[in-house]
């Protein structure tokens, strides 16, 4: 191997990754503040506690049994 060099074949993939880097940098940006608020804060009724009855059934005969 090529100590110190890019692989050939990398062409295609570098220029696509150049051309998307300098799209980002130049194009101007109509940010939705809102909807990126909403995805970092994440859903205000968040009922990741509540469990489907039906999928505790599903899946009931998969689970070792407690050992008190």
């Amino acid at each position: 191997m090529c100590e110190g060099a890019d692989p050939m074949g990398r062409g295609r993939a570098k220029a696509k990754q150049t051309k998307v880097a300098r799209d980002l940098k130049y194009r101007t940006h109509e940010t939705d503040f809102g909807a990126l608020a909403n995805e970092l804060h994440g859903e205000e009724n968040n009922d990741t506690d509540q469990v489907d009855p039906e999928v505790l059934d599903k899946w009931s005969d998969y689970v070792e049994p407690r050992r008190d």
